[in-house]
């Protein structure tokens, strides 16, 4: 079955979360991605953690159907086999330190003269330019400049993402850019460059909240779990210690709650809580009353009653409960994929195709395709075996 990027070559300079997210959607349409690696240990990601039959949860998670090339590109034969590489590329991905990549001349000014059509994508924290384009950028940094802190928590104390929310929002949009440039290639015969910023991407999301408080207005308040301009939304206890999740949305599905979900109908038009307004000024009053109600019930019953109102609603679902989601289940999102340590679970990507299969291929050790990679490109025996002697490889 022909998948999307069939045929597509990307090579990646990449580590940690953003560039290996990208590359990694991209192989899921069935890319062929090489992946440049440092000779011994690796992109650094690889020993985040153990957790994963004694391999990082980062790593596994972004680096499937990958090929592994060990190259140390401070030595000049190891640079030349990039560059042949390079030859017969379309994509060149890389999230190295601002400017490095341009310093051993893989930057796209140098790179198009010789490549016209291939696509290069920088992914950084800050940009290709501006004031801000040296400075170390990490996920939780982003989160912080991006004003993400600001509105994320609780009102005492400001909180971070639960995951790597900068990177991947930064990943998606090299991931979406790449793919634009390859149908824009596909009418013009040229390739471009795409500079990806994570601030950027986060800015990008940031978009409601920063319309919120347009013109000096104040920003939208943090209310830990709930909304912060609709009441009630968001999480509240059951008798049985469980957390249900619930979300009105307009006065009709109020009315319905009081009826169906609290069974007080005259709680409706309590002059308190007659308008989304009022609700929200009267949350600590609306929650006890609400809370008094659901800690007679047990999970299932509250869910119960909040499904037979058709009042939106959800579990306050762990790691746990997510692994073994029913939904996920039954829709058959979980393959298993190879990895230096065995076989392990992996989720489809989302997006069901009727029309392809999306490569679900095995993680890969260090450097497990590296001579495999430079026979393909004519080195000889001798020669790969001079690079290993030299710790080129």
């Amino acid at each position: 079955m022909t998948r999307p990027l069939d045929g597509i070559t990307v090579v990646s300079l990449e580590h940690a979360i953003a560039a290996p997210f990208c590359t990694r959607q991209l192989a899921d349409l069935g890319a062929r991605v090489i992946k440049v690696e440092r000779p011994g240990a690796g992109d650094f990601a690889r020993a985040y953690d153990t957790r994963v039959k004694g391999q990082a949860s980062h790593f596994v998670w972004t680096n499937r159907s990958k090929e592994s090339l060990t190259l140390d590109l401070k030595q000049p034969q190891a640079l030349d086999a990039l560059r042949q590489l390079l030859e017969k590329a379309d994509v060149l991905v890389q999230n190295l330190a601002p400017g490095a990549a341009a310093r051993m001349g893989l930057g796209y000014e140098a790179l198009s003269k010789v490549h016209p059509r291939l696509i290069v994508c920088d992914i950084s924290g800050y940009g290709d330019d501006g004031p801000y384009r040296d400075k170390k950028a990490y996920d939780l940094l982003i989160q912080s400049e991006a004003g993400f802190l600001s509105v994320t928590g609780t009102p005492e104390a400001p909180s971070k993402a639960g995951n790597s929310v900068a990177d991947i929002a930064a990943g998606m949009y090299a991931y979406t850019s790449i793919l634009s440039a390859l149908l824009l290639r596909g009418k013009t015969g040229q390739g471009s460059h795409i500079d990806v910023s994570m601030l950027e991407s986060l800015a990008e999301w940031m978009n409601y909240p920063m319309y919120y408080a347009y013109d000096g207005a104040p920003p939208p308040p943090r209310t830990a779990a709930s909304h912060a301009s609709i009441y009630p939304y968001g999480p509240f206890e059951a008798g049985d210690g469980g957390t249900v999740m619930l979300g009105l949305q307009n006065e009709r599905e109020w009315k319905v709650f009081c009826e169906v979900v609290m069974q007080d109908a005259t709680l409706a038009t309590d002059p308190r809580f007659d308008a989304n307004a009022k609700r929200n000024e009267n949350r600590a009053a609306l929650k006890a009353l609400i809370q008094a109600a659901f800690g007679q019930l047990s999970t299932g019953q509250v869910v119960a009653r909040l499904d037979e109102a058709q009042i939106a609603n959800a579990r306050m679902n762990d790691m746990a409960g997510l692994w073994a989601h029913p939904q996920l289940q039954a829709r058959g999102r979980w393959q298993t994929v190879g990895s230096p340590a065995g076989d392990i679970p992996a989720l489809l990507p989302p997006g069901r195709s009727n029309a392809f299969d999306y490569r679900m291929d095995p993680v890969p050790a260090v450097g497990q395709h590296t001579e495999a990679i430079l026979r393909e490109l004519g080195l000889s025996e001798a020669s790969i075996a001079a690079l290993g002697a030299a710790g080129a490889i």
